[in-house]
């Protein structure tokens, strides 16, 4: 029998951010001790899940009659999201405008699916989270990257966004506070890319997961922009709320012309085909909203910590620049490459030769993160001082 050959749209993706396990695996085979700097996990390191979250969810699997829920979230976590960012925003919206996802990925998988056709394209920051890119490519699309310059910290370049607009162009992305690079937009930029957006009839895409996690400047929400313009806001509990592993996410429209209202639809058909996001967790996901929120101040206060040892640390290392991190739980710095052909490589070797993973600067974009690459801020000090003494070691020996 002929060997079955995978999709070529399936083999063709690539999410970088978790490619790199595969030569972290083979290196721990061979005994190498790992310093894991690749995924933003914050339960991994020292951030729990608060207790009352558990307890929430214990008392859910016992009370809940644990079959199907609503293809589009539960009604009292989707009232729960509106009073949420309301409280955060001061953005109105209803239930009916919520949707609730397995996970922010299934969040921008089924919106991509709904948006895109073969040819369309859709900006988005370079360098930026992958998933948009694997997406929009996946369902046949153009991803449209426009710069963020490293210069000006991580701001997005306004002008290019003006000048790759097109007539095949489907909306522009938004990723604030910003993963790969951390950077928090202000309040200008944001109306900016708003008005640009608006200029040209097109939607805007704002992915805010880290609203909460910024430690230096102030969050401003794209849901504060003028009602004309249509919005999709994306969100979720993974990152502020630590629950990565419980995959709770959401997004909501606010379009008052009714111009996404076939996206909404197609998004909501792909709801009901997968039935409903996990019942029990989408009640612990509630009270999250609903309860204490102490511990996102000591989360701020441990990164903005842990973010300035290490852009001291980065910044002392041979061949490496980095910007400060102001949001969210990550860098992504600046790499001299002379002795490499690729970022690839030079992350290659050095989780070969020092056990020290982080993720290539390409994996965000091809063309705006080559020659950087993206390491987190969640470890505690000694584990942070640790990798990168092995970095600078590393760095010592190739330059």
């Amino acid at each position: 029998m002929n060997k079955i050959k995978a999709s070529k749209r399936s083999m063709e993706m690539d999410y970088a951010i978790r490619e790199v396990t595969v030569p972290a695996a083979a290196a721990a085979v061979r005994g190498m001790k790992l310093y894991s700097l690749n995924i933003g996990d914050p339960n991994k390191w020292d951030f729990e899940t608060p207790e009352y979250f558990k307890a929430t969810l214990r008392e859910a699997v016992d009370n809940t009659d644990n079959g199907y829920g609503d293809s589009q979230g539960n009604l009292n976590l989707r009232k729960a999201i509106v009073d949420r960012e309301y409280e955060k925003n001061g953005v109105r919206i209803t239930a009916e405008d919520v949707y609730v996802t397995s996970g922010l990925s299934e969040c921008i998988n089924v919106m991509m699916a709904a948006l895109i056709d073969s040819g369309d394209e859709l900006l988005i920051p370079g360098p930026g989270y992958s998933s948009y890119n694997q997406y929009v490519a996946f369902y046949g699309g153009r991803p449209v990257p426009y710069r963020q310059m490293e210069e000006e910290d991580w701001r997005p370049d306004t002008d290019m966004i003006r000048k790759r607009i097109t007539p095949k162009t489907k909306g522009i992305v938004v990723i604030n506070p910003n993963n790969p690079t951390s950077a928090v937009y202000d309040e200008k930029t944001i109306r900016e890319i708003g008005d640009i957006a608006g200029e040209h009839g097109l939607p805007l895409i704002s992915d805010e997961i880290y609203d909460k996690l910024v430690f230096e400047g102030r969050f401003f929400s794209a849901s504060r922009l003028p009602d004309d313009l249509p919005r999709i806001i994306l969100n979720g509990f993974s990152k502020v709320n630590l629950i990565p592993g419980w995959r709770e996410g959401y997004c909501y429209f606010m379009d008052r012309g009714g111009v996404l209202d076939d996206v909404r639809e197609g998004m909501m058909r792909q709801f009901r085909i997968r039935i409903c996001p996990n019942v029990p967790c989408q009640e612990a996901a509630r009270v999250s909203l609903q309860g204490p929120q102490g511990y996102i101040k000591e989360m701020n206060d441990k990164l903005k910590a842990r973010a300035d040892l290490s852009h001291k640390r980065l910044n002392e290392i041979p061949g490496i620049s980095a910007n400060r991190a102001r949001g969210a739980f990550y860098m992504f710095p600046k790499v001299d490459l002379s002795p490499w052909k690729s970022d690839r490589d030079f992350v290659l070797d050095l989780i070969s030769e020092e056990g020290v993973v982080v993720v290539h600067g390409s994996g965000f974009c091809s063309e705006f993160g080559q020659g950087h690459f993206r390491t987190i801020l969640l470890p505690p000090e000694a584990v942070i001082n640790e990798a990168y003494d092995r970095l600078e070691r590393f760095m010592q020996r190739r330059l």
